[in-house]
């Protein structure tokens, strides 16, 4: 799939992609040094929110899966591994 097919994902892609961020999350914040508040307010999300997603008490919507792509995907600490977890795949 190239970069202009992506909008053709399945939700079941989507839901694989969502699931290997999420678990990723904590140790890619860390990595950025940045608190779940400043993170939250970044990607237009509640800190309530995003900790729930973080403690997987709550799914992260593709919006928010996207947004959070590219905080980590443009930060040199975090891309590569995004990369090397398969949650940005090559797809997107």
């Amino acid at each position: 799939m190239n970069k202009s097919n992506y909008a053709e994902l399945t939700e079941k892609e989507k839901d694989e992609m969502i699931e290997v961020l999420t678990e990723e999350l904590p140790v890619l914040r860390a990595k950025i040094a940045m608190s779940q508040e400043t993170l939250s307010n970044l990607i237009g999300v509640s800190r309530q929110t995003y900790s729930s997603i973080e403690t997987r008490k709550r799914k992260m919507t593709w919006n928010t899966y996207l947004s959070l792509l590219f905080v980590f995907s443009n930060n040199e600490r975090t891309a590569p591994m995004l990369e090397s977890c398969g949650a940005f795949p090559d797809s997107l």
